[in-house]
């Protein structure tokens, strides 16, 4: 189980590192438009909710499956 959850945190960090690189190579003119009528926090939050919501389902899947696994 500890290992599921070092694996998803390396997952995300590689992800946000590739991100912020390729997001250094030009300027987006929406996410400037969007920042400065700060829906770019709606957005993001929305991403993080859904993020977090799918890690949660995983899991508790994971934890079902696990005493599924136990009981045979």
């Amino acid at each position: 189980m500890i290992r599921f959850f070092k694996n998803c945190i390396m997952l995300v960090f590689m992800m946000l590192s590739t991100l912020a690189t390729f997001a250094q190579e030009k300027e987006v003119e929406m996410a400037d438009t969007m920042r400065s009528n700060g829906r770019i926090y709606v957005v993001v939050a929305v991403m993080l909710t859904i993020l977090f919501g799918l890690i949660l389902y995983i899991v508790r899947l994971d934890k079902k499956i696990s005493k599924l696994e136990k009981e045979n």
